[in-house]
């Protein structure tokens, strides 16, 4: 896990032009996206539509993210970060199972709820902002690098998901940021809007450049299992000493 130290980032969005500013606390976050080999690990799954245990985890849900944060919170002895429905069950109701390449999609119905209790000291999926701020980690550009460099993308995959950490890190030693897979947030994308629908950041193998930016900001039903996103693990920094 790489420490994050505390900043502040403006998020912004292309469809209603509107920008706004977001203080964010230290945090904690994995170097790399979770990748198939971490997934079995503490799932027993391997729901990825490409194999290879070096390769990002794809093909799961947001709720398969949070899950897997609770999953992995209890094998380490940490308290689960998130409260699911009204007995904390981490079975799983998705009923979607649809994948695909790229940009497509597939939904299907959900009646668990989610609660995120903040007192836990467990994993949990990063915000938006902490995000996007650890993705720029201090740069102010459209990306932390050169897209070659730091990135797989349409332009460089040869039409096939990467192994993690094969590309140049940020300057906090963070790995695969943009590119390779999507990273499923907390954030709910627009309630009024989109109702249900998450954010994801960060674009995938199957983008074009355009999509592999810091600010970019996409959507989709916490359901949806596709061969282009993935997550990566954060958790709250613990509180400082008197």
């Amino acid at each position: 896990m790489v420490a994050v130290p505390p900043g502040r980032v403006v998020l912004s969005d292309r469809r209603t032009r509107r920008t706004w500013p977001v203080e964010v606390g230290p945090f904690l976050m994995s170097a790399l996206p979770v990748t198939q080999a971490w997934y079995a690990r503490v799932t027993g799954g391997r729901p990825s539509a490409s194999r290879g245990d070096r390769l990002p985890v794809e093909s799961v849900s947001w709720w398969d993210a949070v899950r897997f944060c609770n999953a992995l919170s209890r094998q380490e002895g940490l308290t689960p970060v998130y409260l699911l429905g009204d007995s904390d069950s981490d079975s799983d109701s998705d009923s979607d199972s649809g994948t695909g390449t790229g940009s497509g999609a597939g939904t299907g119905a959900h009646s668990v709820t989610v609660v995120w209790d903040p007192s836990a000291d467990g994993y949990r999926l990063p915000t938006e902002a902490e995000w996007e701020h650890a993705c720029r980690a201090g740069s102010a550009g459209p990306r932390y690098g050169s897209l070659d460099e730091v990135a797989w993308y349409r332009g460089n995959t040869e039409g096939r998901i990467r192994p993690a950490g094969g590309k140049g890190p940020n300057a906090w030693g963070l790995y695969d940021m943009l590119g390779n897979t999507w990273d499923w947030c907390w954030d709910l994308y627009d309630a009024d809007v989109y109702g249900t629908y998450r954010v994801l950041r960060g674009g995938g193998w199957a983008d074009e450049h355009w999509s592999c930016r810091a600010s970019v900001r996409r959507r989709s039903h916490p359901t949806l299992r596709i061969d282009d996103v993935g997550f990566r693990v954060a958790r709250s920094a613990p509180p400082s000493g008197p």
